[in-house]
């Protein structure tokens, strides 16, 4: 059966999250049920991460075995033609070696958090962003993100349902940017490592957020790292503001892939 990898492009809003779910919609649902109208019978995808409700995808990956050997441009077209009027897009598709898997084969995953900063509601950004009515100061987000750098015990910044067998991460990157978006300003926070516990950026970024509001310091951000518990964390910040920007493999997978 060969093997197809798909990148995945989605607006989170109308799903429970990626995963499969018998009474809710999802994203990993709604492309198997367009796989369904290209071969009968049941598919099941397996994704690089499975995000939360809300949460978006701009370089989401998935594979599907399929019977029939297609051309991959012509099964992303048919799959997006399937997919309406769902908010999915396939935006890459590419043949692959039976053994590769779109989870296990990664080597890093990368995230993207928008906060827009204004009183205004937002109105073309609503659902996108996480909108706060202040202003935060970003330099002093970083001071506080480089603690959160390296090989650490996230236990402070892992949900209590988290599954992950270990607390121990490395995380690679936490770059905190501001951004003159055209509907205000913004802070990106960049995310990278090579894998990540349940709400693990969410907690991040809520708690950073405290910083750049001026009711914590980058010390005390160390202070709940090092205590190694889930009462430390500051708030977890909504699904809607993130998105799982990319992938990361040992080989590029798609032709667009530019590392």
């Amino acid at each position: 059966m060969p093997r197809f990898a798909l990148k995945v492009e989605y607006h989170g809003a109308p799903f429970a999250g990626w995963q499969r779910q018998k009474e809710h919609p999802s994203v990993q649902g709604a492309i198997e049920a367009a796989l369904a109208r290209l071969e009968l019978g049941d598919h099941t995808i397996a994704a690089a991460g499975r995000t939360d409700a809300g949460v978006h995808g701009l370089g989401q990956v998935a594979h599907c075995d399929l019977q029939k050997d297609w051309d991959p441009f012509r099964l992303s077209e048919a799959l997006n033609f399937h997919l309406k009027p769902n908010p999915v897009a396939i935006t890459a598709c590419a043949r692959v070696a039976d053994d590769w898997h779109a989870r296990f084969s990664a080597v890093e995953r990368q995230y993207l958090f928008r906060i827009l900063m204004r009183r205004a509601p937002a109105t073309h950004e609503a659902g996108q962003v996480w909108q706060v009515p202040h202003e935060l100061d970003a330099e002093a987000m970083q001071q506080a993100a480089d603690h959160l750098i390296g090989h650490h015990d996230f236990t402070t910044f892992r949900s209590t349902i988290c599954q992950a067998a270990s607390p121990v991460k490395t995380l690679d990157e936490l770059t905190v940017e501001r951004v003159d978006g055209f509907t205000g300003p913004e802070i990106h926070f960049h995310v990278r490592a090579r894998s990540f516990l349940h709400n693990q950026v969410r907690s991040f970024v809520g708690t950073l957020e405290r910083v750049g509001a001026g009711s914590w310091s980058a010390a005390d951000v160390k202070a709940a790292l090092e205590a190694r518990d889930r009462a430390a964390c500051g708030p977890v910040c909504p699904g809607h503001g993130l998105y799982l920007a990319r992938v990361g493999y040992p080989d590029p997978v798609f032709a667009t892939d530019s590392r």
